[in-house]
């Protein structure tokens, strides 16, 4: 018994001095220390119970030292006692690399590879091995191996498309990429992959036309259609999406569902006219399908945004709309479905035709219809209040806003009726009050109001207590409030006078600004960019740039017809502003001018 316990002693006392000499040559191997790190590891490598615990920092040591020959017998006798470890016959093969035996390097990695490519467990850990020496190249040709032994041509997608990412190849990674996908579950990691490393115009392009050459050859797959029509919805490409998407109602039969979806988000992104050509597929092909009072309403509404963005704005116009709307009303009744239309009829009334009595009206009829939906009678309050503010009654404006908040206070129209109050408070000249208000609303968890929000708040900021009056800030709040009374006329006389009178004051930009897009709604063009011109030369409008480029190249594009000269503009964007809001429209635009055709 006693012999045992010093045997387990010894035993013991062993394993701890190997312990700590595997630790000190450790710390050596770090601190560079390589010739007495070595003179352990020989000893450690000798003993079997502790080769393996060495093995990678062993060889490392010896790279360092050049000590290629004793190199080569340490693998040559590892790798004959432990014939199983396929990572030895590689770190082999390294070896001749880096001893200037290419031929046989070459020779003894293909060997290596077609071991490891028997099995998915050798298969894994080579992959790993080659990534962890750079060894991209071999990765791949090891997959190849791999897939050629399964006889599947999916097989090992995902490590493939990591394989040529890293190896810059984006062709053949978005084509792994996509077989990867074919799996159910994995369509969102593709989505997010090319999301995340195709960004250039030419990568875009290629994925765009890899995606169409899969729908062709593979027309009853509907994954690939499916990720074609969200690309091209991510590329705001609403009308090519469309195309795709009616495809798929058709072959599928959906009841024109998917169309429809995509209108919505069409016209969430106010591209009106392809939304209205997708609603009007639904009407005419579901005439009596769960869809179409709404595909209905909605067309009518893009028709709407359409005419009110078009300059001058055509009053002829505006009442075809309404008569549109009244039509609906008579063939569907002023019910739920279409109570959302009365409110844009009252709108129509109100801020076009100043017709604001038969506003009220209709708004006060919708609020009867609707019942117990608390959520849109507080959208007609706050429709009502925006009507008093053009019949100059901010009393009661104020009021109908200030019911709205306390009804909604913890939701999104909570929030937007608190943002109408402070811009009251702004036109009224209630600056510090107006501020308080906004520097609240900057938080709002809808990113549009906290957004309008931080933009007023920040004008407010840099504009007041430069002088003690603060009129140049009233003057310019109360041509605010014309524009927002849609008396154009009136406010562009206003803003040339106060330009005129603070061109050396703080708010010159913003003043030519507002003038620039007054004179684009009134219909010229040439007085726009005239403002627009100035601001760039004389003005320091950083945080204009990007809008006041993206407006210019507008004007050129669908006022003046100067196709090189809206190019140049957009492309600026897009080599300036990568991150502007306006970038997926600069660079659709630029394409669709440039002549860009990819189906």
């Amino acid at each position: 018994m006693k012999r045992y316990l010093l045997l387990v002693v010894m035993t013991f006392i062993g394993v701890s001095l190997k312990a700590q000499d595997l630790e000190l040559a450790n710390e050596y191997f770090k601190q560079g220390e390589y010739e007495k790190a070595r003179e352990i590891y020989v000893k450690l490598s000798k003993d079997k119970n502790t080769v393996r615990l060495v093995h990678t920092n062993y060889l490392q040591t010896l790279y360092k030292l050049k000590n290629w020959d004793e190199a080569e017998k340490f693998l040559k006798r590892e790798i004959k006692a432990n014939d199983n470890i396929i990572t030895y016959k590689a770190d082999y093969a390294l070896l001749l690399e880096m001893t200037g035996k290419v031929d046989e390097a070459q020779k003894e990695f293909n060997n290596v590879i077609d071991l490891a490519a028997k099995s998915d467990g050798t298969l894994y850990e080579m992959q790993d091995f080659l990534y962890r020496n750079s060894k991209t190249e071999q990765v791949i040709q090891l997959l190849k191996k791999g897939r050629e032994n399964a006889k599947d041509d999916n097989k090992y997608a995902i490590f493939f498309a990591r394989a040529y990412l890293y190896n810059g190849q984006k062709e053949p990674m978005i084509d792994e990429m996509l077989k990867y996908g074919l799996t159910e579950g994995n369509t969102d990691y593709v989505k997010a992959t090319f999301q995340d490393n195709l960004k250039t115009d030419a990568e875009i392009d290629m994925l765009e036309k890899t995606l169409y050459s899969k729908v062709q050859k593979f027309p009853n797959e509907q994954y690939y259609a499916d990720i074609l029509i969200w690309h091209l919805i991510q590329q705001k490409e609403f009308y090519k999406a469309f195309v795709q998407t009616r495809a798929l109602d058709r072959r599928y039969k959906l009841e024109g569902q998917r169309v429809f979806e995509l209108a919505q988000t069409a016209l969430v992104n106010k591209d009106y006219k392809n939304a209205i050509q997708m609603y009007e597929y639904v009407m005419k092909e579901y005439p009596q399908g769960q869809y179409y009072p709404y595909a209905r309403r909605n067309a009518i509404f893009c028709k709407e945004e359409v005419i009110k963005t078009t300059y001058p704005v055509d009053l002829a116009s505006i009442r075809t709309l309404i008569k549109d709307y009244q039509n609906l009303f008579i063939d569907l009744g002023q019910n739920q479905k279409t109570m959302e239309a009365m409110r844009n009829t009252a709108q129509l009334y109100a801020f076009y035709l100043n017709e604001r009595d038969t506003a009220i009206a209709v708004l006060e009829k919708a609020i009867s219809i609707a019942g117990g939906d608390g959520n849109f009678r507080d959208k007609c309050k706050l429709d009502l209040g925006d009507i008093y503010i053009l019949r100059n009654e901010p009393w009661e404006a104020t009021l109908l806003y200030s019911q709205v908040e306390k009804s909604q206070k913890e939701d999104m129209l909570g929030q937007e009726a608190k943002l109408k109050n402070a811009k009251l408070h702004y036109y009224n000249g209630d600056f510090d009050l107006s501020k308080e208000v906004l520097d609240i609303l900057k938080k709002a968890t809808t990113r549009e109001i906290a957004n309008d929000a931080m933009q007023l708040s920040l004008l407010i900021q840099d504009n007041i207590g430069l002088d003690t009056s603060e009129a140049a800030m009233r003057e310019y709040a109360s041509i605010d409030l014309l524009l927002f009374q849609n008396k154009n006329q009136e406010a562009i006389a206003a803003l040339e006078s106060a330009f005129q009178k603070y061109k050396s004051h703080s708010l010159a930009d913003e003043i030519l600004w507002l003038r620039a897009n007054t004179y684009v709604k009134i219909n010229q063009p040439n007085k726009a960019l005239d403002d627009l011109e100035a601001l760039r030369k004389n003005y320091n409008f950083d945080i204009l740039a990007d809008d006041a480029l993206y407006l210019e190249a507008k004007i050129y594009q669908e006022k003046l017809g100067q196709k090189d000269k809206a190019m140049d503009l957009y492309r600026q964007i897009l080599q300036n502003f990568p991150g502007s809001i306006y970038s997926a429209d600069a660079r659709k635009r630029f394409r669709n001018l440039r002549g860009d055709t990819i189906n």
